[in-house]
């Protein structure tokens, strides 16, 4: 089971009616139903993270706008201060440490993945670039079929428009950090 911030259905739909768009429009725009759409705005239904990344690249935001907490500037954070994301029957823990900023451009995440887990990621085409920093373990990245194995302090770039796989071949807790760019 995974989890996320209980008022995200009242963030799609705000997002939604700003765009002054159908729950029909969005469901072309995004390739998730109209049924499904309606059930995660009425709060219904709890989208997985691949549904996440498929809305917010058809109303053109960024994948934060849906999972960030309100914060004020200058504000120390801990992790266990951050509402997470849980996927993959909660073997994948997503902090949002820095919601996107327009400015920058960026997203900052921190992932936590246990022992075997996997989890595919389809193409970002609102992303340009993600950038991965390995914090603790080993985590094997499959970009468009190339797999490469990064250990702890290694890190690697890749286009947001690839298709990724995270996986952790190990025994042991992989912990990252993931810099989302979007275009």
């Amino acid at each position: 089971m995974y989890s996320v911030p209980p008022d995200i259905g009242k963030k799609m739909r705000r997002i939604r009616t700003e765009m002054r768009i159908s729950l029909d429009t969005a469901a072309r725009l995004t390739g998730v139903s109209k049924a499904m759409l309606g059930q995660i705005e009425r709060g219904e239904s709890i989208p997985t993270i691949s549904t996440l990344w498929k809305i917010s690249t058809g109303y053109k935001v960024t994948f934060s706008n849906f999972i960030s907490q309100n914060t004020t500037e200058n504000n120390i954070l801990s992790i266990n201060d951050i509402y997470p994301i849980k996927e993959e029957n909660g073997d994948m823990l997503l902090y949002n440490i820095f919601p996107f900023d327009p400015i920058s451009g960026l997203d900052f995440l921190q992932i936590h993945m246990k022992p075997h887990c996997r989890h595919e990621s389809f193409p970002h085409t609102n992303v340009l670039n993600e950038y991965i920093v390995i914090i603790k373990g080993q985590l094997q990245m499959t970009i468009n079929n190339k797999v490469y194995i990064l250990q702890k302090d290694a890190a690697l770039s890749f286009q947001g428009d690839s298709n990724h796989v995270y996986a952790n071949p190990s025994n042991d807790e992989v912990i990252f950090h993931n810099v989302i760019r979007y275009k």
